[in-house]
């Protein structure tokens, strides 16, 4: 058995030190044990994917049109920007508030902070389509909370818009909301490599700090 405080002392003097000849030899003459360690971790994230895969991501696309010509036809662009942003950050806090969380949460028995951090993703650019992603083990389950989450904004923004709150101009329309797009929200190849390079980086460790029984004969 090899020494725990020589491993420690060889393992601070390798990150310590710059590389030398003998460890870039060691390296190549060992490549057989990298692919070996590569296909390794590879299957090994394969079987985590299958045994305990990442929960399924729908995503709901709402339509959201600023009309700028008829909002600010005269303004410039500083202005128009500064309306941009004004009015997106207004409907990006009614998407997360807590009457639209409250209502999804009564709807699918999760509570508002799981819905934030766990379930629920907004991407949205300043106009255009914004996207609602919601994450869950059943795929169909993800669709209904995604579709319900981008047609409550819709219905809140509208309300906003009626009481003047948002800018009358704002338009919007749910452009996707039934048989919503839905894949695993970690691709299969984003195991097989982090499988891949996880056994990659322990086979270098293992090439430099675990000596063969022949490698100093043959260094004589």
């Amino acid at each position: 058995m090899h020494n725990p405080s020589s491993f420690i002392f060889h393992l601070s003097s390798f990150i310590f030190s710059s590389p030398s000849l003998e460890d870039l030899i060691r390296l190549l003459k060992a490549w057989r044990f990298w692919v070996l360690g590569a296909l390794l971790g590879a299957l090994i994230g394969a079987a985590v994917y299958f045994i305990a895969p990442p929960p399924y991501r729908a995503k709901a696309t709402v339509n959201v049109d600023f009309n700028l010509e008829q909002a600010l036809p005269k303004d410039t662009d500083r202005q128009q920007f500064y309306y941009l942003e004004r009015e997106s950050r207004k409907m990006e806090e009614l998407a997360w508030s807590d009457e639209i969380m409250s209502a999804l949460s009564s709807q699918f028995a999760a509570t508002n902070a799981d819905l934030r951090e766990n379930i629920l993703q907004l991407s949205q650019p300043a106009e255009a389509g914004w996207h609602f992603y919601a994450e869950s083990a059943d795929a169909k389950t993800a669709e209904t909370i995604a579709s319900a989450w981008a047609n409550a904004f819709v219905e809140k923004t509208q309300a906003e818009i009626a009481a003047g709150n948002i800018n009358e101009f704002v338009k919007l329309e749910v452009t996707q909301s039934k048989g919503l797009p839905k894949q695993r929200s970690v691709p299969l190849s984003g195991y097989l490599l982090v499988g891949a390079m996880v056994f990659l980086t322990l086979a270098v460790f293992v090439v430099l700090f675990i000596k063969p029984k022949n490698w100093d004969a043959e260094k004589r």
